[in-house]
């Protein structure tokens, strides 16, 4: 069992260290679990880490409702960044609503549109961006280090939950009064846009649920990923 108590003090000396050396950096909030234990820590703390989320315009309305529930706990309002409205509309009319579920290719386009973008224009001019990855959620992720440098976006990314259990992460929820997604409760240990997640069964991986008609192996939205493959490119001492 791990000890939360030195996984925690870990965690908030990284977040310390990026908002000391590392500004001006970003926070990537899917609004999931393990990014409202970021999200606690940086507001606690006051860091001067901005926090951001993309609304894709297919998330469940339990994930917007996570927008208020911070608002009301924190008093801090999170910045959305949205997809451009005319590619969106561009690929609806070439390929329908839904052609994420014809293929990966389909998929990722879906992905690359509502996400990736707006992602590109939240890093803009920021030195350094943080997630709320862990390396036990998937196979794609189990090379995850805490600091990697991002040759993509010519940048410093930080997953410092990287060695949480889902445990540790409720854990630490529990104990300090946490806001969380209600889908969570309902079966749904990863989310992501509504359409692309469903819940998982006992037993099952938590990223089961994300993207469930493709191999675990596509099971990536491209934000984490270059040239279409997911690397880690060079993991920096800590």
């Amino acid at each position: 069992m791990s000890d939360l108590t030195s996984l925690i003090h870990a965690t908030e000396q990284t977040l310390t260290r990026i908002a000391a050396d590392f500004s001006p950096a970003v926070f990537a909030s899917s609004l999931a679990a393990e990014d409202m234990v970021l999200t606690d820590m940086i507001l606690k703390a006051k860091l001067p880490i901005g926090i951001f989320s993309l609304e894709t315009g297919r998330l469940h309305q339990e994930t917007l409702a996570v927008l208020d529930k911070v608002k009301t706990r924190y008093g801090h309002d999170i910045t959305l960044y949205r997809p451009q409205p005319e590619l969106v509309a561009a690929y609806v009319e070439q390929n329908g609503l839904n052609a994420f579920y014809n293929s990966v290719e389909m998929r990722r386009e879906c992905c690359r549109i509502r996400k990736v973008e707006p992602l590109g224009r939240a890093l803009a001019g920021n030195k350094a961006w943080v997630t709320g990855q862990r390396r036990a959620q998937s196979a794609t992720r189990a090379e995850l280090h805490v600091q990697e440098d991002d040759a993509a976006h010519a940048m410093t990314k930080f997953n410092p939950l990287a060695d949480w259990s889902e445990e540790d992460v409720w854990d630490y929820i529990r104990a300090n009064d946490v806001p969380y997604n209600a889908l969570h409760d309902q079966g749904y240990p990863s989310i992501g846009c509504e359409p692309c997640t469903r819940a998982v069964q006992p037993g099952e991986d938590v990223r089961a649920g994300r993207w469930w008609w493709e191999n675990p192996d596509s099971k990536e939205c491209g934000l984490h990923m270059v040239d279409g493959k997911l690397i880690r490119i060079k993991s920096v001492a800590a």
